[in-house]
């Protein structure tokens, strides 16, 4: 409820007290972009009364400040861009325990097994290509298959961009560092050409500099939203590929909060149907919940569910590993 409609009940002097929700204000940490969420949280607030003060920052730059803080964090919540993140909060033990009946009943991929956050929005990996100088049958079924000799010099990657890094990160939980370290150095040796990040990628598809390009869902339909003729096109692996995986922004709980029942009214209100919309059709981004009106301009959610691989998102916490690893195959 926003504050106007208390308004005239004080103005005319009426005893009806304002709900005890409402005098409550949230302290939320968003690695999330302010143009992004701002909009969802402005609705929490007029359908709740609860006021909502953001802290904006980077995903990671935020993970570390609750870290330092520790105990004596002002933050509520947190809400962070990648699992990554999420994982290395949870580790520390700053997050409180959700009620089992806020997640049960997402999807597998959406859940962490502490049971101390969620997925808020997936996000799924997948590669771009050109539609004009590739066929279905020349697509490769695992992003292993792209240091093939077939792909040659025709592959795009971002290895500086924190979604790819994630991405590195679930293939290491998955297949382990020296597998790891052997396809990216194959990858190296196969010419895969260095993008600054996915929209780079998208873009290099379309002008001709690359005929696939390892990147997000969201950011081809930022093109073809506002040019349907836009000349690339996307898709997954095969079903359950690590290069399909279905990284997560998500919400959790800090302990040190004195606002446990208004939080968890918070993290409800992010995965009800009305804020799931709204970042399915505004976002781009992957529902985490059924019933949504599908975004047009992505791959459908049920698809991208079955093409996900299973794993478990807070192992994704040890991107220093990741770096690591990369700096040994010369690509950062």
């Amino acid at each position: 409820m926003s504050k106007k409609l208390f308004a005239p009940l004080a103005l005319a002097g009426a005893m009806l007290a304002a709900p005890a929700v409402s005098a409550t204000t949230l302290t939320l940490y968003s690695g999330r972009g302010e143009s992004m969420v701002q909009p969802i949280i402005n609705q929490f607030e007029e359908s709740t009364g609860i006021n909502v003060e953001v802290r904006y920052g980077g995903t990671a730059q935020l993970a570390v400040l609750l870290q330092e803080e520790g105990q004596r964090t002002p933050a509520d919540l947190y809400w962070g861009q990648d699992a990554g993140a999420m994982g290395a909060v949870s580790k520390a033990g700053l997050l409180a325990e959700l009620p089992e009946a806020i997640y049960e009943d997402l999807p597998g991929i959406y859940k962490s097994v502490s049971g101390n956050w969620l997925a808020t929005t997936g996000r799924a990996r997948l590669f771009v290509y050109s539609p004009e100088r590739t066929t279905s049958e020349g697509h490769p079924e695992s992003v292993f298959d792209l240091s093939n000799d077939e792909y040659q010099g025709r592959v795009g990657w971002a290895p500086t961009n924190g979604s790819f890094q994630s991405f590195v990160t679930a293939m290491r939980v998955e297949y382990g560092d020296e597998r790891t370290l052997e396809w990216l150095e194959a990858m190296k040796a196969n010419g895969a050409k260095e993008f600054r990040n996915n929209s780079t990628q998208v873009q290099g598809v379309a002008d001709g500099e690359i005929d696939y390009g390892l990147v997000n869902n969201y950011y081809l339909p930022r093109f073809t939203k506002t040019d349907p003729d836009f000349p690339a096109d996307q898709t997954f692996f095969k079903a359950g590929d690590i290069g399909n995986l279905m990284n997560v922004a998500g919400v959790g709980i800090l302990k040190a909060s004195d606002n446990q029942e208004a939080a968890r009214e918070f993290v409800r209100f992010l995965i009800s149907p009305a804020a799931q919309q709204y970042f399915a059709l505004e976002v781009n981004e992957y529902p985490v919940i059924d019933g949504v009106i599908q975004n047009q301009h992505t791959e459908s959610y049920s698809d991208a569910v079955k093409a996900s691989p299973e794993i478990d998102l807070d192992q994704l916490e040890d991107l220093e590993g990741t770096l690591q690893l990369l700096r040994r195959a010369g690509l950062i």
